[in-house]
């Protein structure tokens, strides 16, 4: 029997979609971090988002974005709020149901990314 992935247990990429709504209403709400959307595709990092995040759910369907240094190069993103947006997305996906184990799964699988986002002092 084939196992079901957290993206389809969550409801495939509708479900998908929403969480990433959600996570950029809250990212965008928070005024330590809105400034980095401030000139952004907003459509466009959403369309990215969802391909990340349902790679990393388990869609089966590549994430062909670019690098992630090479996404945020220049943007100085801090340490600090590399973890706010992973405690946004953390509540972006309880909301949408993920348990808690499974979110915490998430961000440690997350977690190696930080060298590549974070701007180096």
């Amino acid at each position: 029997m084939e196992s079901v992935t957290i993206y389809q247990r969550i409801g495939g990429e509708a479900a998908v979609a929403g969480v990433v709504d959600q996570f950029y209403e809250r990212v965008l709400a928070d005024p330590q971090l809105a400034g980095y959307f401030a000139d952004s595709d907003l459509a466009g990092l959403k369309r990215h988002q969802r391909a990340f995040v349902g790679q990393a759910l388990g869609s089966g369907k590549p994430y062909s974005g670019r690098a992630m240094r090479q996404a945020h190069s220049g943007l100085g993103v801090r340490s600090e709020d590399f973890d706010r947006v992973i405690g946004h997305l953390a509540g972006a996906l309880e909301q949408a149901g993920v348990d808690g184990a499974t979110v915490a799964s998430i961000a440690e699988a997350l977690a190696p990314l930080k060298p590549d986002i974070v701007a180096q002092p």
